[in-house]
């Protein structure tokens, strides 16, 4: 069954768009690819995957999702042979550059293997790319630490300078200068775009060192769950709602021409809209606490790495709102709630496909109602 028969309306995604459209998604088997690959299918679209296999207990594989979209394929982008392979027989229109080493605490233990990853590998998929006569757009995901941080306080701006204080971040800036780079050899034919997201968050994430997957750990092993920043600062938002903006932005570049010597063209913030309170680590905790009051419990412990890590992030997704218009449909707090039913529903033997097709279906139906 795919999503609505009906268009959506202006300001969400366009069913007739992506219907048979054929889709590369790099990073399928991680947490936002393959939430990604089950929305897409539910629009219709014909995905490939292209990803190194999933580590542990991770939602592609709770999902299935090998079975469910029409090419699952284990490369990894430091190959470039083999990207260049598949990208030739997928031909694809689209592309979703999800693919990364995306974790800050392993890339400090392992900073060679995340610029590899991350750095290099979206040059093997570029150079790929060039020589494809059929794809319009390519759209990289990045993060919102990117941005040079200086503790202002200000929400970021896509005309911010980009900076990176650990390797994480600094290989994630360079590959938006690498994508910058690339994009005179696109012109007339492909846009390239970036969508600036962080802490996005929702059910069938297992990543280590991520809030939430930890919390629901601490949950099923009945322990406290140590917390080195309570008082941190997040963009919190739901997966869902951020990867509507992704299509949205792909839907955008494809119909318009985008000025490719401004250097902030191609860069979207997406992220709670400005004037909503911020959220710390310590709230999402209570939340937590208030869905398992009997289960959960935390207490803060300093870092012993000592890892630098900022203390507020936050987007100002302006852009997207005025020319995407574009607007997550979820409060953090509601995020967070939807995130904890779909751990909830698991914890009490749901699948876990029907788990998050009941989330997309619900939330594509209150946008059209809502439209």
């Amino acid at each position: 069954m795919h999503l609505g028969e009906r268009v959506l309306r202006h300001g969400h995604p366009d069913t007739e768009f992506w219907r048979d459209r054929r889709i590369l998604i790099t990073g399928h088997t991680g947490f936002k690819g393959a939430w990604l690959a089950l929305i897409l299918q539910r629009l219709g679209a014909k995905v490939t995957g292209l990803a190194l296999a999933p580590e542990g207990l991770s939602l592609f594989t709770q999902a299935d999702i090998a079975v469910r979209i029409d090419g699952h394929h284990i490369i990894d982008l430091r190959d470039s042979t083999a990207v260049d392979a598949l990208v030739t027989s997928a031909r694809p229109e689209i592309v979703m550059h999800f693919a990364a080493q995306s974790l800050v605490r392993d890339a400090y233990r392992e900073p060679r293997r995340t610029f590899a990853t991350n750095v290099l590998g979206t040059v093997n998929l570029l150079e790929s790319l060039i020589r494809c006569d059929t794809v319009r757009t390519i759209l990289t995901a990045t993060t919102d630490k990117v941005y040079l941080n200086l503790e202002t306080g200000r929400p970021f701006l896509e005309t911010d300078p980009l900076g990176g204080i650990e390797p994480y971040s600094a290989s994630k800036a360079a590959t938006e200068f690498v994508i910058s780079a690339y994009r005179p050899f696109f012109a007339g034919r492909a846009t390239l775009v970036v969508a600036r997201a962080g802490n996005v968050i929702g059910g069938g994430d297992w990543s280590r060192d991520r809030l939430i997957p930890d919390a629901i750990r601490a949950v099923q092993a009945g322990e406290p769950l140590h917390v080195r920043n309570p008082a941190s600062i997040r963009p919190w938002q739901f997966v869902i709602d951020a990867l509507e903006g992704y299509l949205l932005l792909v839907e955008h570049a494809w119909k318009c021409e985008l000025d490719i010597g401004a250097p902030s063209s191609g860069a979207w913030n997406f992220g709670p809209p400005i004037g909503l309170p911020l959220v710390t680590v310590e709230q999402i905790c209570q939340w937590v606490q208030n869905k398992w009051p009997t289960q959960f419990a935390w207490k803060a412990v300093p870092d012993a790495e000592k890892i630098k890590e900022s203390h507020l992030l936050a987007l100002d997704p302006g852009r997207a709102q005025r020319e995407l218009r574009w607007s997550p449909r979820l409060t953090p707090k509601e995020a967070v709630r939807e995130t904890l039913e779909w751990y909830a529903g698991l914890l009490d033997g749901k699948d876990a496909y029907e788990l998050c097709l009941r989330q997309i279906d619900e939330h594509f139906s209150t946008t059209r109602a809502a439209a």
